[in-house]
């Protein structure tokens, strides 16, 4: 047993503690009997073997809501939980959400991206060599061999690029390699699943606005590319998902997108774009983020999520359950409405990650999936609240039948395999 499997299965999970969480993030399909002693090892040696990743997390700034972060106000995926949860590396993404399409607008969302990146690096540089940061397959693999958390650099929402390509160049040379055009709201590169809402007119952005991508997304995709960077397209529209597989030189990933045939959030992938992403290499990331997990298909659960938003004076309608409470001007009331529809919907649990990630092996294999949580943007569920709980995945995918090579593959290995390949094609030095 090496180092860090030794820290792992000695820390401050006791037998006793695992099993009860492993018996209580059972995915529902799972035998009843079959939470003992054994399996619990079988799933801490697997772990501990893994390059466990996660493909997305939030960057922590100042400005980041505490109700985003964990208690007394850390990181979801901080070097502390990312040790005691026995996670290898998280793509910590520089990402900015909507905003006015004004060249104030960009400006402030450069100047939001810049901080982001600088607050990465300083957790780097502050870390005296005890979390590193990796810009390629080989030094991800190198720190999984030393026994420290890596870092690698995403960036989401093309409303930083200020229209402008070039400053592609700018993220990759500050170490990003994981590259998203959306976030909530279209903007100048592409359509997003999730358009924005106008609280003066209470009315939707339309639907879509480029039909997918616009040309400035289109020349974006191709210097991802060239740059041997990887293409992600969580958050785009069908449309421009569908676009951007087929244009992409390389395997895309989706970073944290969960499955739209189980829980119909416009937010999450459809059957169409699950294929295509099969098809083409890629791989999707399943996030522990609730409100994209559970299944909304009851239409009682429906008419009762209806009705919490009408009550808090939210439009029925929605991409999301949770949408628009920003919206309520009074924090009681936004505090208030979340209570109400946690409880409506649930929290969600390791139990649904795994009903996502059987949904997707089954229909693709288990080559094209993986983990993305979106931590310290809303992700918490039950079994799985921060990175300090990551064995709880493993023991359900042990429990769910999946072997050593498989879970290895889900963890990181599949999200290697299209890094590497981004590299492999990139064109420009």
């Amino acid at each position: 047993m090496n180092g860090f499997a030794r820290f792992f299965v000695t820390s401050r999970f006791t037998l006793g503690t695992l099993m009860a969480v492993a018996v209580a993030s059972l995915p529902l399909h799972a035998e009843e009997n079959i939470s003992d002693a054994e399996t619990i090892s079988k799933a801490q040696e697997i772990h501990a073997e893994a390059l466990v990743l996660d493909a997305h997390a939030d960057i922590v700034i100042p400005s980041t809501s505490l109700s985003y972060l964990g208690e007394g106000g850390v990181s979801k995926v901080s070097p502390e939980k990312l040790l005691e949860g026995g996670v290898s590396a998280v793509v910590m993404s520089v990402a900015v959400g909507p905003g006015p399409r004004t060249a104030e607008g960009d400006a402030a969302a450069r100047a939001l991206a810049d901080e982001k990146l600088a607050a990465a690096l300083e957790l780097v540089s502050s870390s005296a060599g005890d979390v590193v940061l990796a810009t390629t397959a080989k030094e991800l693999k190198a720190a999984k061999v030393t026994e420290k958390p890596a870092i690698l650099l995403g960036f989401q929402n093309a409303r930083s690029l200020a229209g402008d390509v070039d400053a592609l160049n700018y993220f990759y040379d500050a170490g990003v390699r994981v590259f998203g055009l959306n976030h909530l709201g279209h903007n100048d590169f592409s359509d997003s699943s999730r358009p924005i809402y106008d609280g003066a007119t209470k009315t939707y952005e339309p639907t879509e606005e480029h039909g997918g991508l616009s040309p400035l997304g289109i020349a974006a995709i191709e210097r991802i590319n060239a740059l041997g960077g990887v293409v992600d397209i969580s958050q785009m529209s069908k449309s421009a998902a569908l676009q951007t597989i087929s244009l992409s030189q390389s395997p895309v990933i989706a970073s944290h997108s969960n499955v739209q045939a189980i829980s119909n959030v416009t937010r999450n992938l459809s059957d169409e774009e699950i294929d295509l992403i099969g098809e083409k290499g890629g791989v999707i990331h399943v996030a522990a983020f609730g409100a994209y997990l559970v299944a909304l298909s009851d239409p009682e659960v429906l008419d009762a999520v209806r009705a919490v938003r009408t009550k808090a004076g939210l439009p029925e309608e929605y991409s999301y359950p949770y949408e628009l409470y920003w919206e309520l001007e009074d924090p009681a009331a936004q505090r208030a409405f979340l209570l109400e529809m946690r409880s409506t919907i649930g929290r969600g649990g390791v139990a649904d990650m795994i009903a996502h990630i059987n949904y997707i092996v089954d229909r693709i294999g288990v080559d094209h999936v993986g983990i993305g949580n979106d931590f310290n943007h809303g992700s918490s569920i039950d079994g799985y609240a921060d990175a300090s709980e990551a064995l709880n995945v493993t023991i359900a995918l042990v429990h769910a039948g999946y072997s050593a090579e498989d879970i290895q593959k889900i963890w990181g290995g599949n999200f290697l395999r299209v890094l590497q390949q981004a590299e492999n094609l990139a064109s420009i030095d």
